[in-house]
């Protein structure tokens, strides 16, 4: 029966794959269309003070659904867990776009809606996410999933070239709010696509949700969001705030491993970790998010400051980056797809963009723009060989029924790595620019508002004072990428205990697959009654 089957799926998953990249391309774009519409948001509402909130609130929803959005497509099947999951960030969507207008009732606070609305779109853009590498896992055997992977990868490539083009395209000739608004046609197609062509296995599992276990983790990692977020900017990270949280994430997750124990279907099986490359890919997941985004957000800045590129065409001078990663995920997808081997992979990709974050360290007030181009294709090149092998190996090492909480958790860990990056590479530039000669000149602080409008004076300065500003902007922010090198070269060393465990030719070996889901994985067949 499994002939037949596979012979039919071929020209769906080709449909499907369609509707899935653009809902990976909402998820991905949404953020940094926003970020480049933020000021003129400000401008509207007032709340200086909380913008940082609009982005926050996105990040917060987005990370603490993750793996509850796997556990729930492995408990209730992944079409219509993932399907609600667009339906919750289209919503969200339009709501954001309506903040603080007539059509809410006017509400005085649009600041305050917003961000409550992103919340919301976060929540969607989680089940976003981590769905897509599930279906894919559920359509697509492991030997073949690299080429999909691949494609996705090269999507979210994309998506951080042309987030910020388009955010300033729609703030520059349309309203702010558009830059929620244009999610609303793209995630219609998405959702018509997937609804009337996805379609899915079904398996047989209890449906006993570990409402304690969602519970303690949510506030397990709303804890570590903010406590990275906050540290440094709003509190000083020893102030009674800051440790408070920490101690309540140290508590709470403590407590979420002792329910996990003992739940008959627990949000995320502990049993995964007892799987060695499992564990280890988790921790090279959040080393990769940790040094790749910690330390990625520094790359426009030096652009903008020191290169003296506009705030769009530093995302331009990304390309470099981006198409060193877009061919490289593509051919090693194709690769692993051929011979069925992906060991080599991310020790490769591991050596390689530690490779290119010591190129990093390089850059200084005389780099010039085709240098700089250079460092970020060998970084890009490293992101490449990881991004997607590191999704696959996380799901070949579990069986199919918990393959929405595996990819749930290595997607959960990278953007938990991120966040940790994003706020230690953030302390470590302020302490270098606090240091520095020219320390004075950035009063107010690093990462928050202040320091941002400090920058802007740049343009104001001249002459030597100009200089030694920019030499001492530069000067931080290889500090940051020397060490980025430190947290990279721990990739390859894990990765080299990695056992390359065979991809299967096949789906056919799932536990516990009903009847119907057999029938059925003849994908674009209807269900058999």
């Amino acid at each position: 029966m499994s002939q037949p089957a596979q012979a039919v799926a071929r020209p769906n998953v080709r449909v499907v794959l369609f509707g899935l990249m653009i809902a990976m391309m909402l998820a991905m774009l949404d953020n940094m269309i926003v970020s480049t519409a933020l000021p003129r948001i400000v401008f509207e509402f007032g709340g200086a003070d909380h913008f940082t909130w609009v982005v926050t609130a996105y990040v917060l929803g987005t990370t603490v659904s993750t793996p509850i959005w796997g556990k729930l497509g492995d408990l209730y099947g992944r079409k219509a867990v993932f399907l609600t999951s667009v339906v919750i960030f289209l919503v969200g969507s339009a709501l954001c776009g309506m903040s603080g207008s007539s059509l809410l009732g006017g509400v005085n606070d649009g600041m305050i809606e917003l961000i409550a609305f992103r919340a919301v779109q976060g929540l969607g853009a989680g089940g976003l996410m981590v769905g897509v590498m599930a279906i894919i896992g559920d359509l697509v055997p492991p030997r073949e999933r690299g080429r999909y992977q691949g494609m996705i990868a090269a999507i979210m490539a994309v998506a951080m070239v042309a987030g910020p083009l388009v955010g300033g395209f729609i703030t520059d000739h349309l309203s702010w709010r558009w830059a929620f608004y244009v999610n609303l046609p793209l995630g219609g197609v998405a959702l018509l696509v997937l609804a009337t062509t996805m379609h899915l296995p079904k398996y047989r599992t209890e449906h006993k949700i570990d409402w304690l276990g969602a519970a303690l983790l949510s506030v397990g990692i709303t804890a570590i969001v903010l406590v990275t977020t906050w540290g440094g900017n709003e509190y000083d990270w020893v102030s009674p705030q800051i440790l408070g949280l920490a101690a309540l994430a140290a508590v709470t997750l403590a407590a979420f491993g002792l329910v996990e124990r003992r739940a008959p279907e627990p949000i995320l099986p502990l049993g995964l970790f007892a799987n060695r490359n499992f564990a280890l890919i988790s921790v090279i997941g959040f080393l990769l998010g940790f040094a790749m985004f910690g330390s990625m957000n520094f790359l426009p800045l030096y652009q903008q400051t020191v290169q003296g590129a506009s705030a769009t065409n530093s995302g331009l001078l990304l390309l470099p980056l981006m198409f060193g990663m877009l061919v490289v995920s593509l051919v090693v997808g194709r690769v692993i797809t051929k011979t069925g081997r992906y060991r080599a992979f991310p020790i490769v990709g591991g050596v390689v963009m530690a490779a290119g974050m010591g190129l990093l360290t390089l850059l200084d007030l005389g780099t010039s723009k085709v240098e700089s181009s250079l460092y970020m294709i060998v970084l890009g090149v490293g992101m490449g060989f990881l991004m997607q092998t590191t999704m696959l190996i996380a799901q070949n090492s579990v069986e199919q029924k918990d393959l929405g909480a595996a990819s749930g958790a290595a997607t959960f860990f990278r953007s938990i790595g991120g966040s940790f990056g994003v706020a230690l590479f953030g302390a470590i530039f302020a302490n270098r620019l606090a240091d520095s000669a020219a320390g004075p000149a950035f009063a107010g602080g690093q990462g928050g508002e202040g320091g941002a409008m400090d920058l802007e004076k740049l343009k104001q300065l001249t002459g030597p004072m100009r200089e030694l500003v920019l030499g001492t902007l530069s000067d931080a922010i290889s500090h940051v990428f020397f060490w980025a090198v430190f947290i990279t070269v721990a990739v390859p060393v894990l990765a080299w205990f990695i056992k390359e465990v065979p991809l299967r030719s096949s789906n056919d070996a799932r536990p516990a697959a009903t009847p119907e889901g057999e029938a059925e994985a003849a994908l674009g067949k209807a269900p058999v009654a």
